[in-house]
């Protein structure tokens, strides 16, 4: 499965490193995390992870294959 996860705000080069499996495209206030998961566990990490870091999640969806 492939995932897009919006989180509002530019993330600077260091929190983009904390989703190390995840490309990101900083764009207009936002920031587009992308890729890989392997499964709900793996989804709920990352979301996880954002909600550690601050990060206020704006959209997640699952990517056609």
């Amino acid at each position: 499965m492939r995932y897009e996860i919006r989180v509002e705000g530019h993330l600077s080069e260091t929190l983009a490193k904390a989703f190390p499996e995840l490309g990101h495209v900083v764009m207009s206030g936002q920031t587009l995390l992308f890729g890989p998961v392997v499964d709900e566990a793996h989804l709920y990490g990352l979301l996880a992870r954002c909600q550690s870091l601050g990060l206020r999640v704006l959209e997640m969806r699952q990517l056609p294959e």
